[in-house]
């Protein structure tokens, strides 16, 4: 038994979780007395779905078939679709598209015999409908509750007609009558996770979890909540931008690191089907400073542009500047060029930025961030069709990243050539091994 102190006034039988000298409710002064609630813990018997089997022969249940998203790339991204019994969390900055793409899927995911419920705790009903509408979606299907209470959400996964999919947006704006404190603290968070897992677990429904972002980009809340669900989701990208990146940072019916390219339409959410061109939209070759790297990211490589601008400064102290890369990565590739290559760059302003406003943190950027830079300190275009990745060490050396091999399908079939990479000896790609020797074959003496 858990034991509360309140204030309780003895006129009119109000309640106050702390003294006041005047009653809220009748105004007389005076009249709160402290007084005790006892709540009750309820005992749970041992359900059926707790017992003891072999791993030999699961229950039935254990086995049912994924639902299918019918959204393109989605079901490879979740490994199997959306699976009977899990629990999805998704995270995102506000604005970014989370409520949209999931209005999408709980449309497509909707069938003849199937039916899904968006459950918003922070939308009305009237504006689910009116966005529904604008995005031209099959409503047939999909039912939806405007609610903050849990214990509603758990009602209809018990009912007879009970769903196949429950979106919840979000569970910061839930609440449990069970545990005390408004929606959105730890407290909260927690006990109204913990119930629809467990529900989840119980009924077979998916259940997918929308979790509101912090300033540092981690999802709100106690961590114990990425801890409890099956799959861990991420929507990125810039809201000023056409693009969003959907990423898998924890699967437990699936692959990890994956990733899935959405183009923002007024008609919602479309897939980028083939995004390894994606950001070379209108590039044009024949300007100096710019170079293609063959960028991976999970396990999906795709070409990228490299932008940098080298100008002379009239400052004391030279601007460096980075956009979509680490500016302590582009500070070390300088101090390496001047250093290996022995170059002045200490009376130029350096500027340098991934095309498309994507963000990489990959090694195998650097390559083709010392090609960009050359590019432009000599103001002359790189190859045309050359493509370029490697990780650059203190000493000038060019070292093997990670996915080389794929990288390398992957520029073959794009039509890439010449290739500049680390070297491999295998084909016709130009194997560099440091980079007094790429600056060598690329730029002679520089004049």
């Amino acid at each position: 038994m858990k034991t509360k102190e309140i204030y309780r006034c003895s006129q009119c039988g109000t309640t106050s979780p702390r003294w006041m000298g005047q009653c809220p409710g009748c105004k007389q002064w005076n009249t709160l007395e402290p007084d005790v609630v006892v709540k009750d813990k309820p005992v749970r018997s041992l359900k059926e779905g707790a017992a003891l089997v072999s791993l030999d022969n699961p229950p039935p249940e254990t086995r049912l078939k994924p639902l299918p998203t019918h959204i393109k790339g989605l079901d490879n991204l979740l490994g199997k679709g959306l699976v009977p019994g899990g629990v999805l969390l998704l995270g995102g900055e506000p604005g970014i598209g989370k409520s949209t793409l999931l209005l999408q899927l709980a449309s497509s995911a909707a069938g003849p015999g199937q039916k899904s419920v968006y459950v918003s705790g922070e939308e009305s009903l009237g504006q689910l409908q009116g966005r529904a509408l604008r995005l031209g979606l099959e409503l047939g299907n999909v039912m939806a509750m405007a609610t903050n209470q849990i214990e509603d959400v758990l009602e209809v996964m018990d009912g007879p007609k009970r769903p196949h999919l429950i979106i919840l947006d979000s569970v910061q704006t839930m609440a449990s009558g069970a545990v005390d404190g408004i929606p959105g603290t730890v407290s909260q968070v927690r006990s109204v996770a913990m119930q629809i897992i467990e529900k989840a677990k119980e009924t077979g429904v998916c259940v997918v979890i929308v979790g509101h972002v912090t300033k540092d980009g981690q999802i709100a809340g106690p961590k114990l909540l990425e801890h409890m669900v099956d799959t861990v989701l991420s929507l990125e990208g810039d809201r000023h931008r056409l693009f969003r990146m959907l990423r898998v940072l924890k699967n437990r019916f699936g692959p990890t690191n994956e990733l899935l390219l959405f183009e923002m339409q007024s008609s919602g959410m479309r897939v980028v089907l083939d995004p390894s061109t994606f950001f070379l939209q209108a590039r044009d070759e024949r300007l100096s400073g710019t170079a293609v790297v063959m960028g991976l990211d999970g396990q999906r490589p795709f070409a990228v542009e490299v932008q940098a601008l080298a100008s002379k400064t009239y400052l004391t102290f030279p601007r460096r500047t980075a956009l979509g890369l680490d500016a302590n990565r582009l500070n070390l590739l300088l101090a390496v060029m001047e250093k290996r290559l022995r170059i002045n760059l200490g009376q130029l302003d350096i500027y340098a930025k991934i095309g498309g406003g994507l963000k990489l943190n990959d090694p195998g950027v650097d390559l083709g961030l010392v090609a960009a830079i050359l590019s432009s300190v000599y103001d002359r275009p790189l190859p045309e069709r050359s493509v370029f990745w490697g990780e650059v060490d203190l000493n000038g050396q060019v070292r093997p990243v990670v996915g080389q091999g794929v990288r390398l399908k992957q520029a073959r079939t794009l039509g890439y050539d010449p290739v500049f990479c680390p070297t491999t000896g295998k084909g016709r790609d130009s194997g560099c091994s440091s980079i007094m020797g790429f600056h060598e074959h690329l730029f002679g003496d520089g004049q």
